[in-house]
């Protein structure tokens, strides 16, 4: 089944980076596309690219983290013949390639600062030299870059040009990571599982059970929506019960009881130094009270319930009673939470349903 690309949510901080994008897409500037991986940096590039009058053109795509260093600079403005050691032949490079269509930049923080010299000059200039090359020719490019990178940052401690990022900064778009999407993450994993039993031909949608939905939207999703279309299209698959809703949700798939856990290396032993005799004074004793004031006349165990029930109590306050904030507010899953709540018999009844989410 060819996996299509389509812009799913609806969240505001998403609709907004989109709607961004669109409005950028008919200006001929350069465009950053921030983001944490699996974000959808490339899908906001291709939109910048048939939203635009280059819509016709090409549309070349080079990861800059792919290549090494030294091929970086061959594959971005080409090379002549006998340029260096195996350029049998002459070869034009993606600036070429990309002549008056879009050139995206993936991973651009990692260009070396070669490479980012030269690429000042084609943005200034609009003109490519080959490598071995003595004349250079004109090209009408836009380029779209996109990095996980702190630019401003990398200026700062010069691993970045300030003008390069000057001129690359016409429009910056942030991109949301999932845990920032409210709502998103229920649209994505019911989009991405119906897609995935209709690849398996299952008759109807069963759908995620409550339990399988509430640890779906309790995650935090490093890998954002990338992570999330295989943790969902994982689980349908191995789902094997296609008339019942699906009950179980793997987030880690090499995650398993005979797993080695990895080496730690050992400290070195400290080298005992003598010390000089120290007078020691003895310690004060401790008075009862402060212990006897702890249990308040009741168990240990009668005031470790109290102590958490208030720092339950007051984390829900602080969230308005939005359960799923107050859950990562304590370090707690949100089901961890929910079974805290009805041991303690803490209730959301008195407050408005929407709050208490």
């Amino acid at each position: 089944m060819e996996r299509e690309v389509q812009f799913i949510g609806q969240s505001s901080p998403f609709l907004d980076a989109v709607e961004r994008a669109s409005r950028a897409a008919a200006v001929r500037r350069p465009v950053l596309v921030i983001g944490e991986r699996g974000t959808g940096k490339e899908l906001i590039a291709q939109r910048l690219h048939h939203l635009s009058p280059r819509w016709g053109e090409p549309l070349i795509t080079l990861n800059c983290a792919a290549l090494p260093e030294t091929l970086i600079e061959a594959e971005l403005f080409g090379h002549e013949a006998g340029a260096f050691t195996g350029a049998v032949r002459a070869r034009a490079g993606r600036f070429e390639e990309a002549d008056r269509g879009t050139l995206f930049l993936d991973e651009l923080g990692t260009l070396s600062m070669a490479a980012q010299e030269r690429l000042l000059r084609v943005i200034e200039y609009g003109e490519v030299a080959r490598i071995g090359a003595s004349r250079p020719v004109q090209v009408d490019v836009r380029i779209v870059g996109a990095t996980n990178a702190d630019l401003p940052c990398m200026v700062e401690e010069g691993a970045f040009r300030a003008d390069l990022l000057d001129r690359l900064s016409f429009e910056v778009i942030n991109l949301p990571p999932l845990r920032a999407r409210e709502g998103d993450v229920f649209e994505l994993a019911d989009y991405y599982g119906r897609r995935m039993a209709t690849e398996l031909e299952w008759d109807r949608w069963p759908g995620f059970s409550a339990e399988a939905m509430a640890a779906l939207e309790a995650h935090d999703w490093p890998g954002n929506v990338r992570e999330l279309r295989n943790v969902v299209e994982r689980a349908v698959y191995r789902w094997g019960f296609a008339e019942e809703p699906i009950g179980r949700i793997v987030f880690d798939p090499f995650d398993y009881p005979w797993r080695k856990a990895p080496a730690v290396k050992a400290a070195p032993m400290p080298v005992p130094v003598p010390a000089e005799p120290v007078a020691v004074a003895p310690a004060p004793v401790r008075e009862a009270a402060g212990f006897g004031d702890a249990l308040a006349g009741g168990s240990l165990r009668a005031a470790v319930d109290g102590f958490e029930r208030r720092l339950m109590m007051e984390a829900l306050e602080c969230h308005r009673w939005n359960q799923r904030r107050a859950a990562a507010a304590l370090g707690l899953s949100y089901d961890q939470l929910r079974h805290a709540m009805k041991r303690h018999r803490l209730s959301a009844d008195q407050v408005p349903e929407e709050s208490a989410r």
